[in-house]
């Protein structure tokens, strides 16, 4: 007697399909969150997720010498007021050995 169960090869290689798709719609709900829900909240690393220095508010720390280079491009400050800061801001910690490096 001629049965169909006799013909069925198995899934074939396509099964392989059905985890990469898969893969693939778990990729994307991460990828659409990241842009949208998380990146709202502050969920992240560093300053913006609470664990660095100013962090209050989702505020991001911006360097000293970042701050002087923007407000001297702005206007706000001139030459010699720029150079007298960044002298200040450059100079090493006092009680702080010039070459920086324990012995």
């Amino acid at each position: 007697m001629y049965t169909q169960l006799a013909d069925w090869h198995g899934p074939g290689p396509w099964i392989l399909l059905i985890p990469l798709v898969w893969i693939a719609v778990v990729v994307l709900v991460i990828a659409v969150l990241r842009r949208t829900v998380w990146r709202r909240h502050g969920c992240g690393y560093g300053a913006r997720a609470g664990f660095g220095p100013g962090s209050g508010a989702g505020a991001v720390a911006e360097h000293p010498l970042a701050v002087l280079g923007r407000r001297y491009a702005e206007g706000d400050i001139d030459a010699e007021e720029y150079r007298a800061k960044r002298a200040v801001l450059s100079e090493p910690p006092r009680g702080d050995p010039v070459g920086g490096g324990a012995k």
